[in-house]
């Protein structure tokens, strides 16, 4: 005859615990995971910097006149012609309107 031997289990208390304990890591953890991607996308400038390029290329060959204004997603795009002790600096400006986050790019004209 087999003797059943008495298994040590948890009770219903110590079981509720260890599921609330897991749910909040979790929801720490989604919380972390959604403020890094809102970041990131935030932050991607990676299309206004194919925008900048391509308008610092039709520049410098002769196809954009100065200044210049555009409207680029979210972004106001601006480029003039300064004049600093001699030199011509061709500055390109873009500026969030949501953000008001703004970038600079120079060309130093010869």
């Amino acid at each position: 005859m087999v003797v059943l031997k008495k298994i040590k289990a948890s009770t219903l208390m110590e079981t509720l615990v260890a599921t609330v304990l897991i749910i909040v890591v979790f929801m720490i953890a989604s919380m972390i995971l959604n403020n890094l991607f809102s970041n990131s996308i935030k932050n991607n400038t990676r299309d206004l910097d194919a925008h900048l390029n391509e308008l610092q290329y039709l520049y410098e060959n002769d196809k954009l006149t100065l200044p210049y204004n555009d409207d680029f997603k979210a972004w106001e795009v601006t480029i003039e012609l300064q004049k600093n002790r001699g030199q011509d600096i061709i500055l390109f400006e873009a500026v969030n309107t949501k953000t008001d986050k703004t970038i600079n790019k120079s060309i130093i004209e010869h």
